[in-house]
């Protein structure tokens, strides 16, 4: 049941990250802001080399006769028809299909720069490699039977997650940033996340005593509550599922962030079993036992926070009331015991499904599966051993007593992206105003004009937009630019370099509706930017505003074509491309991708994201309203099978089930596989 949902899930994602594709020209393009041809270059080494050097397959674009600009194009098609395809057609859902999704992201990724070098690209890349390990292999084998190795492979998900919330818990104390350590951190961080959404304005208006509420619940859910991700209980892992599933979608109420919170969702699937809507057996000790578990971390919250009721300002007061050091002291203590929760939990799954290839029937098939056993075992042990060595970057200790053989393997494979170290929101930003980056043009050099982008505030009565899933990866960086001077984003020059020109792809990035470009009929003669500090307005202001600001500094000067300080910048980045223009691709597959940019281009990301999504959803759901028509078309037929001829077929069948079950209890492995299973799934035993 886990797979059947994560796999339609996590591919769609994979259709929603097609996104690229709707920035590509843009971003990546011959004349777009970061040409993707800078970072291949072509040496005249063999093929082999230039993929171990740089694992992308747009090594591949000239022997197809293709330009980088249009092979990266294909890659991105590819990738959204075979994810799609993938969606709609379960036979397709087979790791031979992962991999070669994630072999196609990864070759965007190494080309990719600044604008794909995201914690979720890379925990996307490192989900869609689990996944090859996870998926059946029905496109050569033919079977989609469920394999007693599943369950072995599919706990990497589950590390993973715990790897994911443990960390972006850990970092943020670790920092030692007075906001999280104040529990002040959600009076900023509505307003000053990247691209907040218009719930993100009221969350913001809470009293501050809620939202050090709200920053210590994050605490217990990313730190206390993962550790319940290896529990032999299961209510206890279904109270973390929920947990888990809370913060995720508060997240995604208050905050665009993509396709992050979505795939952090599909993740914590690994944490249900199949028996969760089906078992209604309890057993009360294990109800006990969970009880006093959620009645302990509830009590450490009181004491931690030192949560107090204080009647007269009709309020709840609380505080941090450990220490730094403590804290680190704490980290030390439990950072190498979670790497042996690790290792007894992938164990328990590996002998129990050890025991479970002992009571499959026949020579042959036991041997095949314990070949596949011993494969899939050692894989998922590699993956966690590997994993270790960025898991334990959240403690400098625990990171020097892994044995050097871990690191060194860790420093073979980390080319190909398939463990990486997480933490988000480690540090709290924008503590006094948020800080935006306004761009300004000019045909005078005189009246000025404000650039307005689709999504980043600017406009202080425009309210902030919804665009989850996609990331306008432009705006984004904007947000990361303001924090700091337009010489740590050498990229910002290369954008007002091709303003200046007029590049229409690069416009598009802005507005894709190129007649809101206010300059649109004829590019600006002069461009300049400043920095401001943004605030949500308050509730008793001006209620046609979501925003107000003060003006803060300039942050890069006026410049126009030819100046000597934008040329120097431009020489001292490299920016400004050099070599000989080159000619277009003509052959028939560029002919074809260019087809298809003209088809999506001047449709918003979101739209057209979204109606992938929607014709997925609506497609799937036919596929399955005819699925169960006629299931029941076949329920209906067997209704009305002669009395005879059913009392025969039920006696053979009566008799075939019982010789077969009466076979497998006397098996021991049997017996233990099913009092394993048992205390896993918190059955009584009746």
């Amino acid at each position: 049941m886990q797979m059947q949902i994560f796999f339609p899930i996590l591919i769609l994602i994979n259709v929603v990250d097609s996104h690229v594709l709707c920035l590509f020209p843009g971003l990546y393009g011959n004349e777009g802001l970061l040409p993707a041809r800078w970072q291949l270059r072509y040496s005249g080494k063999p093929l082999g080399e230039q993929l171990l050097s740089s694992p992308t397959l747009l090594w591949l674009g000239p022997r197809l006769g293709l330009d980088t600009h249009t092979a990266m194009e294909l890659l991105c098609l590819v990738g959204a028809a075979l994810s799609l395809a993938a969606t709609l057609v379960e036979a397709l859902r087979d790791s031979v299909v992962f991999f070669c999704l994630w072999a196609l992201y990864l070759s965007m990724y190494k080309v990719g720069q600044v604008f794909l070098y995201f914690q979720w690209d890379n925990l996307l890349l490192e989900t869609g490699f689990l996944c090859i390990l996870v998926a059946p292999l029905t496109l050569i084998r033919g079977s989609r039977g469920v394999r007693e190795h599943d369950r072995v492979t599919f706990w990497l998900i589950r590390w993973l997650l715990f790897r994911l919330m443990f960390a972006s818990g850990v970092v943020k104390l670790t920092s030692r940033c007075p906001t999280w350590w104040g529990l002040t951190a959600l009076t900023y961080h509505y307003e000053t996340q990247c691209i907040p959404t218009p719930l993100a304005w009221f969350a913001h208006q809470f009293p501050v005593w809620w939202q050090k509420l709200s920053v210590m619940g994050t605490y217990i859910i990313e730190i206390a509550v993962p550790l319940l991700f290896f529990s032999p209980l299961r209510r206890l892992r279904l109270g973390s599922f929920y947990l888990q599933v809370l913060l995720q979608v508060l997240i995604i109420l208050t905050g665009n962030y993509n396709f992050f919170n979505l795939l952090t969702l599909t993740l914590c699937l690994s944490l249900l079993d199949d028996q969760h809507v089906h078992s209604k057996l309890w057993s009360w000790l294990c109800y006990l036992v969970e009880l006093a578990v959620w009645a302990l971390m509830i009590f450490g919250t009181i004491v931690l926070f030192d949560l107090q009721l204080d009647p007269k300002k009709n309020a709840i007061s609380s505080r941090t009331a450990f220490t730094y050091h403590q804290f680190n002291q704490f980290l030390k203590t439990v950072t190498i015991p979670c790497i042996w929760i690790g290792v007894l939990s992938l164990t328990w799954e590996i002998v129990t499904s050890m025991f479970r290839f002992a009571c499959v029937s026949g020579f042959l098939r036991r041997f095949c599966g314990t070949v596949q056993w011993t494969l899939f075992a050692a894989a998922t042990a590699a993956m966690f051993t590997v994993s270790l060595v960025p898991f334990t970057y959240i403690e400098f200790d625990s990171h020097g007593r892994l044995w050097p053989g871990v690191r060194r393997a860790y420093e073979v494979t980390d080319r190909f992206q398939l463990v990486n170290s997480y933490g988000l929101f480690r540090r709290m930003t924008g503590v006094g105003g948020r800080p935006e980056v306004v761009i300004e043009g000019s045909n005078d050099g005189v009246s000025w004009t404000e650039i307005e982008f689709m999504y980043k505030p600017g406009n202080l009565s425009a309210p902030p937009p919804l665009v989850t899933p996609h990331q306008p990866r432009l705006d984004w960086q904007m947000w990361f630019a303001a924090l700091g001077t337009h010489t740590q984003a050498p990229w910002f020059t290369s954008l007002i370099y091709r303003l200046l020109q007029g590049k229409r792809d690069v416009i598009e990035l802005i507005q894709t509706d190129v007649s809101q470009y206010p300059f649109h009929q004829q590019p600006p003669a002069f461009l300049r930017a400043h920095r401001y500090r943004y605030w949500f307005t308050e509730p008793k202001a001006d209620g046609s505003r979501w925003w107000r600001r003060v003006y803060d500094e300039e942050f890069y000067p006026t410049v126009h074509l030819g100046n000597a300080f934008l040329e120097n910048m431009l020489n001292q980045y490299g920016l400004k491309d050099k070599s000989p223009v080159r000619r277009m691709s003509n052959t028939t597959v560029a002919q074809a991708v260019r087809w298809v940019r003209s088809q999506v281009r001047g449709v918003p990301a979101p739209t057209l994201i979204w109606t992938l999504i929607a014709c997925s959803t609506i497609i799937c759901l036919l596929q399955g309203l005819q699925n169960r028509s006629r299931h029941k078309t076949v329920s209906s037929q067997s209704d009305h099978v002669p009395d005879g001829a059913s009392d025969l077929c039920g006696k053979s069948d009566e008799q075939q089930a019982t010789g077969s079950t009466a076979s497998a209890r006397r098996c021991p492995a049997f017996r233990l596989s099913l009092c394993t299973s048992r205390i896993c799934c918190g059955e009584d035993g009746r």
